[in-house]
This record gives C-alpha cells, sequence and structure tokens, in this order.
C-alpha cells in the first residue's frame, strides 16, 4: 500500500510511522507493507537533468537561481514520481495487490491526464523540436546567447516519457481499477459524478463506489434529519451509479485508526463480499467493424449531452467533456477512413467511421 497524496496521511490513518532511510516498504504484519515514496531520490533519477538545464536558461535571461530552481519545479512533481514508484511495485511481481491512496479529485484526474497530454507532444512536436535544435545549435547559442540543450537533456525527456506511459499501462490495464470514495451530500455526489466521467474519458476503468460516514438510524431529531437528507443522496448514488456496486461505511464513534480499527471499519464495508473483487466491465475504449464501417466507442457514464463535444485534427481524435479533454490517437485503419456521425447513448460516446475509397485496401 502506498500514497500519491503529498499530505503523507497514510501513516496518521495506520498510526505508526511508515518511513524508511531506504525508502522501501515497510512491513506492518502479515503480508501488509505500507509505503512512503522517497520523491527526492526519485526527482534526481527523473527530472533533475532537464530542471538543470532550464535553470540554466533562465539564469542566462537574469533569473535569480534560486527564483529560477522554484520556476522549475515540475508542477505535481511528487504525485508524478510517486506514480513511478507504483509502476515499479506493481511489476516487481513481489505482491499480490498493490492498493494506492490518490490525493483529492482535481489533483488526481490532472495526474493521471499527464501521461496523454506529454504523449502528444513527445509524438508530435518533439521530434521536429529535436531535429531543429540539432541542426541550428551553434547559431542560436551565439546569436540569442541563449545555452541550448545537448542531446542527454532531450534522453532525459524521451526517459520520462517512456516511464509515464507505462505507468499508464499499469494504471489502465485489465487487471487495474478505481474506486470511488465518496459522503453521501449533494455536492461530493455530483463531483464524484463528474470524476466517473473523466476516469472512463482519459480510459481508467471504476470497480465500485464506496458511500463513507453514513449515520445510522435513529437518535434524536438532528440526526434523524441527517439520516433523511443522506438516505435521499444514498439513492442518487445507487441510481447514477448502476450497475457498479455500492458500500456502506457506518459513521464510527471515535476516528478509526490503526490496523485493528480500519480492519473492522472494512467488515462493516464489505461485510462477507471480497473487498478485491472488482467488476471493471468493458473496456474503456473499443472498436468494431460495422458492416462497411467502423465504430470506435469510447465510455462516458453520465456525460451530460450538452457539455460533450468531438472534433477530428488529423490522426487524433479529440474529445472534451466539461473541462477535460483527451486526444485520442486513431489506429492505422480509422486514419484511413472519415468520420460519418457520433452519438453519446448508454453512457458511450460511439464514432462511425467510413473508409476513404482512394486511401483504402479491401480487407
Amino acid at each position: 500500500m502506498l500514497s500519491t497524496d503529498t499530505a503523507h496521511s497514510l501513516g496518521d490513518a495506520l498510526g505508526v510511522p511508515v518511513g524508511s532511510d531506504t525508502g522501501a516498504p515497510v512491513q506492518l504484519e502479515g503480508g501488509l507493507f505500507v509505503q512512503q515514496v522517497d520523491s527526492q531520490r526519485r526527482f534526481e533519477r527523473s527530472w533533475q537533468e532537464i530542471q538543470g538545464y532550464l535553470m540554466s536558461v533562465l539564469c542566462s535571461a537574469g533569473v535569480d537561481p534560486i527564483q529560477a530552481e522554484e520556476l522549475t519545479v515540475l508542477p505535481g512533481a511528487e504525485e508524478v514520481l510517486a506514480l513511478l514508484e507504483v509502476r515499479d511495485q506493481v511489476r516487481s511481481g513481489r505482491w499480490d495487490l498493490v492498493i494506492v491512496d490518490c490525493a483529492p479529485t482535481a489533483e488526481t484526474l490532472r495526474l493521471l491526464a499527464l501521461p496523454d497530454a506529454l504523449g502528444w507532444y513527445m509524438e508530435r512536436v518533439f521530434p521536429i523540436e529535436r531535429r531543429v535544435v540539432r541542426t541550428l545549435r551553434p547559431v542560436l547559442g551565439r546569436v540569442a546567447g541563449v545555452p541550448m540543450p545537448r542531446n542527454r537533456v532531450f534522453e532525459a525527456v524521451e526517459r520520462l516519457h517512456a516511464e509515464l506511459g507505462e505507468v499508464r499501462e499499469v494504471l489502465s490495464g485489465a487487471d487495474a481499477s478505481v474506486r470511488l470514495v465518496l459522503t453521501p451530500e449533494s455536492v461530493v455526489v455530483a463531483e464524484a459524478r463528474r470524476t466517473l466521467t473523466s476516469l472512463s474519458l482519459f480510459g481508467y476503468r471504476v470497480d465500485g463506489v464506496v458511500a463513507n460516514r453514513v449515520f445510522p438510524a435513529g437518535g434524536d431529531a438532528w440526526r434523524q434529519g441527517w439520516v433523511a437528507a443522506q438516505d435521499a443522496q444514498l439513492a442518487e448514488v445507487e441510481a447514477s451509479f448502476t450497475p457498479l456496486p455500492v458500500f456502506h461505511t457506518p459513521y464510527q464513534p471515535s476516528e478509526p485508526v490503526g490496523t485493528d480499527a480500519l480492519r473492522g471499519l472494512a467488515v462493516q464495508t464489505y461485510g462477507d463480499a471480497d473487498p478485491f473483487a472488482a467488476a471493471t466491465g468493458e473496456d474503456p475504449v473499443q472498436v468494431e467493424r460495422s458492416g462497411e464501417e467502423f465504430v470506435l466507442s469510447l465510455a462516458l457514464p453520465l456525460a451530460p449531452r450538452e457539455a460533450t463535444d468531438l472534433a477530428r485534427v488529423g490522426d487524433d481524435l479529440v474529445v472534451t467533456v466539461g473541462s477535460h479533454r483527451r486526444v485520442l490517437a486513431l489506429p492505422s485503419a480509422l486514419r484511413r477512413c472519415t468520420v460519418a456521425g457520433a452519438a453519446l447513448r448508454d453512457g458511450r460516446l460511439r464514432v462511425r467511421f467510413e473508409p476513404e475509397q482512394d486511401q483504402w485496401r479491401s480487407l
């Protein structure tokens, strides 16, 4: 178990220190290991070369070295580097299950969108930029007075891109899924609905929902008011997230800290059900043949039609839902097709493609 939350509250919840001198997982009991990622060590391996170049550019422009260092810190660096650790632990083969405690919703969504965003830049802009700099480095360095990046800087960027691509493969693979945790309040439920749509947009599977801090029935009028309000929201949760399972965690008489208290909380939440039995369902992105056409479908549960937009840009399909946008690189077969139509129904966006006869060979 490890956390991508920079608050490092996992040890507080377990009631024990989880850090180590080496940054390695610490055994708590039985087969349970907990890890607090050493972001500094990861930083030195994955970002230091790139930051060094950026600092040299800013310093040559007269920026104070201390300010230059602050300006070149990778946004969300600690969370990104924690995800690289997730990849390493999953691929190590040491563990039956890896549980990742994520940061709050907005931070996590930005983090999970990063591999796609960097991938677009690396595939389209980066090769051209590298060729131009290699050709013009001597001239630009003398004329502009700005240090040009060396090959090792490009190699560091390529290495980070490859690592984030591997992270995405791990987190969106058939054996991975996300479980949403919410409290039964109207604002929180609305945010969870949007989160489900956004996670699906970026190709991540959601396997269930945990409704946390549910008031038990009984008590005085004040508590009964909360029970009635929560019951209305829990009904909304059941209706919104079907067919995903919804688990209820009752409000505890005291804060559950430590493995014994958390074990009891798990029993109350899941009962006899296997908490690790993920109902992953359909693949988020599918391509199938339909007569003479191809149909690309993308899971977008709860996506409002009026906030959903679609555009074809070259070899990419750009899908926008609200404030979130994903650029999907089309497979080679669909690149030789034109978009014939699209429809959003039953929680999936279906885009129809017709082959262009002058570019297509009979299959």
